[in-house]
């Protein structure tokens, strides 16, 4: 497996997350560069003393209590968890390689940062449940399949590396009491190598907290119940919850089935902007390896 495809993992890039940032350190890297606990109460601090850990000392952590998202939501962090709000995110999305565009919103994980996990919102408005008893997880992988294949075409034009969905981790499942929507979608890259894409969907009034999950694939049994857990601590605030929608919210263009295939796209379409959009829309969802920074190559544990 290439080294741009490893650091993927959970976080894999589909053609139909457009405007989703690639999550391009893996999980067990930025591990890698972290020293061994120092206790259960405060973030762990590596001792090598180099640019990312200068960037991770200077973040503004909290380790108990809540943490905010914006004016939208917040989550609880548990003992052995850290959590920075938006100015951290962002540096530690730029420091990983990334795009930002200012809807990151927070990021928790670990003390340890084995692995993480990064909230963005997105204000498409309220989007309807009425397709929960219909999600078709056959038809809908199709439809995926079928993307990815177009985006395929243009990402070898480019010398870009390629995608393969090959099917459902997890079919995608809606909580009606939670209001959340997840699916696991499994890839495999031009090389051969395999990933996981992992996505969770928290719909609220005005829009939809996307949460992505970057860890690595093999840990992926492990963590997934963990970050479940996690996840169970996320509320909305009151104004901003599901059920607190009015007569006269802005109501998103597409449904359940739209929020995993690209909602964007489907917009798009309706408002006849998908033909000027679609290549631009190509070379910036699946450039997997084209937009990596490899941060700690050649760096080992005992050197943290």
């Amino acid at each position: 497996m290439s080294f741009q495809l490893r650091l993927l993992s959970c976080a894999a890039s589909l053609v139909f997350a457009a405007t989703s940032p690639v999550y391009a350190q893996s999980a067990s890297q930025v591990a890698s560069q972290m020293a061994a606990e120092k206790s259960a109460e405060a973030p762990v601090e590596p001792a090598a003393d180099n640019e990312f850990t200068k960037l991770v000392k200077n973040i503004t952590w909290k380790t108990e209590g809540s943490g905010t998202l914006g004016n939208i939501a917040q989550i609880v962090v548990p003992n052995g968890y850290r959590f920075t709000a938006t100015d951290g995110t962002v540096k530690l999305m730029e420091a990983y390689g990334n795009l930002t565009n200012g809807s990151e919103l927070g990021y928790i994980s670990p003390l340890d940062m084995g692995w993480f996990a990064v909230f963005e919102f997105d204000d498409v408005g309220y989007v309807k449940d009425d397709e929960k008893d219909k999600l078709d997880a056959d038809k809908i992988l199709q439809q995926l399949k079928e993307g990815q294949e177009e985006a395929n075409k243009e990402l070898s034009r480019r010398g870009m590396p390629t995608l393969i969905v090959l099917g459902w981790q997890t079919p995608p499942f809606y909580n009606p009491q939670t209001n959340n929507l997840e699916w696991a979608i499994r890839l495999r890259s031009g090389d051969g190598g395999s990933m996981v894409n992992y996505k969770t969907k928290l719909l609220g009034r005005r829009g939809v907290m996307d949460v992505v999950l970057v860890c690595d694939e093999a840990e992926m049994p492990a963590i997934i119940p963990e970050y479940q857990k996690l996840l169970a601590g996320y509320t909305f605030k009151k104004e901003e919850s599901y059920a607190a929608f009015s007569k006269g919210d802005k109501i998103a263009e597409y449904g359940l089935t739209g929020l995993i295939v690209g909602g964007g796209l489907l917009v798009a379409a309706k408002s006849g902007l998908l033909a000027k959009l679609w290549k631009p829309i190509l070379v910036g969802l699946v450039a997997v390896g084209a937009l990596f920074k490899r941060i700690f190559v050649g760096k080992s544990r005992e050197t943290l």
